[in-house]
């Protein structure tokens, strides 16, 4: 039997229309009109409704750290995503040898497959932040496990059937010693690319994207930066259509002045992300974060014992909120976290209020708060229901 879920407001594509009403069949959208609500229709009272929200890049959340997780801790974080509007996620590994990726990246898909029907957020596969990364720009990453990408690196990642299946992103340094043959390699093999922790020049960001990259990971951070006759990554990518550019908005790893410049050149192209560790959502205290200590205190930024950014506490709706609050309209904001991640990794199922796409939702009240949301249909968070603590043992604050 169907279902009639209307709104006053709705986002269609990029656009703020309404009133509005999605049809919903078997976990997919059918039909979508504008106008009064058809009889039967659930009725939204208030707000905006859009598609649910797409997160690329999370390393984990509410004390889980996916570089150690189990069935039990990717439970805990999918049914923890969709309070901050994200009904679709992408695991996030950082840089290990590449043994001990492959060994991680299989127990986040054994932890995956476990899940549920019904419960929180969907996982979307796997993103390996590393290892084939710049020493010069390692950020938190330890640099003493960053390898170059050679033929043998890249094919003990393809070459492992369950790994290439569900090996959707991977972060490296194409200036690095045979990196462009491996950009080309892993597109080859539908991987998505993306330029990160790199030394580029702004030439060798354009060989990259020649190769087949496609994304930058975290605009500004841990890379060449912008220069005025050297451009380095980001000059390349605010003008190089072809990238899709990753901003982490918690207004500490990008100020708000260079959020709202980015959005200027090249908002259409913006995919917001959290870069999210295992201390999002949690009280100050000491998380894990690739197996290593991180620190959150009360100024809500993940930092390393030697005082590094390690990853963000940030939330995707709070994104939204952030870049709202820079003087982004309110539609370019959402559409960088549901539509353009959506299209980056090839989910064009995702992202969008559209006949044939994924019954994904998410109701916003007038502040842009998650009220309500659906995945495949189904309700998964509500606002007005008491929410079951955290998982116990991943609430690991002060431990």
């Amino acid at each position: 039997m169907d279902a009639v879920v209307a709104a006053p407001r709705a986002l269609l594509g990029r656009t703020i229309v309404g009133p509005a009403s999605v049809r919903i069949r078997d976990g997919r959208i059918v039909e979508v009109t504008t106008g009064e609500a058809p009889p039967g229709a659930e009725v939204l009272s208030d707000g905006l409704l859009t598609p649910g929200l797409v997160d690329v890049q999370v390393n984990g959340a509410v004390g889980v750290d996916f570089a150690e997780v189990d069935a039990a801790g990717m439970r805990a974080v999918a049914e923890a995503l969709p309070s901050t509007g994200v009904t679709r996620f992408l695991p996030t590994l950082i840089t290990a040898p590449v043994d001990v990726v492959l060994r991680q990246a299989r127990a986040v898909l054994a932890a995956s497959a476990a899940l549920p029907d019904g419960v929180g957020a969907r996982p979307l596969g796997v993103h390996l932040e590393g290892p084939f990364l710049s020493p010069k720009r390692a950020g938190v990453h330890d640099p003493s496990f960053m390898v170059e990408p050679g033929p043998d690196q890249i094919s003990a990642l393809l070459d492992d059937e369950l790994i290439r299946r569900a090996l959707r992103m991977v972060t490296m340094a194409p200036e690095q010693p045979g990196g462009l043959e491996a950009v080309r390699r892993l597109v080859e093999a539908g991987v998505l690319v993306a330029v990160g922790h790199s030394d580029a020049t702004g030439e060798q960001t354009r060989a990259a994207a020649d190769a087949g990259a496609r994304m930058v990971t975290h605009l500004f951070n841990a890379q060449r930066p912008l220069g005025h006759r050297e451009p380095g990554v980001p000059g390349v990518a605010l003008v190089d259509e072809r990238f899709t550019l990753g901003l982490i908005a918690d207004l500490a790893h990008v100020g708000p002045d260079v959020c709202r410049l980015v959005f200027n050149a090249a908002g259409a192209r913006v995919a917001l992300v959290t870069d999210a560790v295992a201390a999002a959502g949690m009280p100050p205290g000491r998380y894990h974060l690739g197996g290593a200590d991180v620190l959150l205190t009360e100024e809500g930024v993940p930092r390393s014992p030697e005082g590094t950014i390690a990853g963000s506490a940030l939330t995707l709706d709070r994104a939204v909120r952030n870049i709202v609050s820079v003087g982004v309209p309110v539609a370019d904001a959402l559409a960088s976290a549901t539509i353009v991640p959506a299209e980056v990794i090839g989910e064009s199922g995702l992202g969008r209020l559209a006949p044939g796409a994924v019954a994904d939702l998410v109701w916003w009240d007038d502040d842009l708060r998650p009220k309500k949301v659906w995945v495949d249909g189904r309700v998964v968070f509500d606002a007005e229901v008491p929410v079951a603590p955290v998982v116990a043992g991943y609430a690991t604050a002060g431990q």
